[in-house]
């Protein structure tokens, strides 16, 4: 497997939203969103795009990790793991102290970010979400 610092297509993205079952974007939306990203990472083995992962934000106090997608296939490998890596690179270039870096994680998924140094939210702080339709 090697990583590649770059967005992915939006066929690529699109492909690969499908095989995790995450819903349909529009193309225009996907479009705007990979070319807005501060920084892409991708997983490529034997040729394919495999795994993708973003950084989001405004570039100084906020960061966000989005789209930590693996393919089915090849989960529980360690690609997750070294896309996460590159992604945390990048952001400790950038992140000045008080930076903030946040994700939503998959229902059950906390504990695979703890090593990245993330904790969860307390109960009584929960997130908030709406997704236009």
């Amino acid at each position: 497997m090697k990583l590649e610092h770059r967005s992915p297509t939006i066929s690529e993205y699109k492909t690969l939203r499908e095989a995790v079952g995450w819903w349909d974007v529009a193309e225009a939306a996907a479009e705007a969103a990979l070319g807005n990203a501060l920084f892409s990472v991708v997983a490529i083995e034997k040729g394919e795009l495999v795994g993708l992962g973003r950084v989001v934000g405004d570039g100084g106090l906020y960061f966000y990790i989005q789209d930590l997608i693996i393919h089915p296939e090849f989960q529980e490998k360690g690609f997750g793991k070294q896309v996460m890596g590159a992604l945390m690179a990048f952001i400790r270039t950038r992140a000045k102290s008080g930076a903030f870096i946040g994700l939503m994680a998959a229902k059950g998924l906390e504990g695979y970010y703890e090593p990245f140094g993330f904790t969860a939210r307390d109960e009584d702080a929960p997130g908030m979400y709406q997704i236009i339709e």
